[in-house]
């Protein structure tokens, strides 16, 4: 699913700076290539990454089997305080 994407950015002396620095200490060919280390490093901060199938498929067979299990209902303001305390 990873797909590569062409850029063409402007970015200041410092950022430019900073991409180099990344690039030679991982040993990487180009400043796009220390941009996606830079992006797999801090962009879990801001971003999730995609989720699996797999995962997809768990959240839904539960949702269905808490469906079957108790239905549509709504629970109140009043049952969730009841639940907590």
């Amino acid at each position: 699913m990873n797909k590569t994407i062409t850029m063409n950015i402007k970015v200041d002396n410092y950022t430019s700076r900073v991409l180099g620095v990344i690039k030679e200490k991982y040993g990487l060919k180009d400043k796009g290539e220390a941009l996606d280390r830079f992006a797999n490093l801090f962009g879990d901060d801001f971003v999730e990454r995609e989720v699996k199938e797999d995962v997809i498929k768990d959240v839904i067979e539960s949702c269905k089997k808490h469906i079957e299990k108790y239905g549509f209902r709504s629970t109140t303001l009043k049952d969730i305080r009841k639940s907590i305390e």
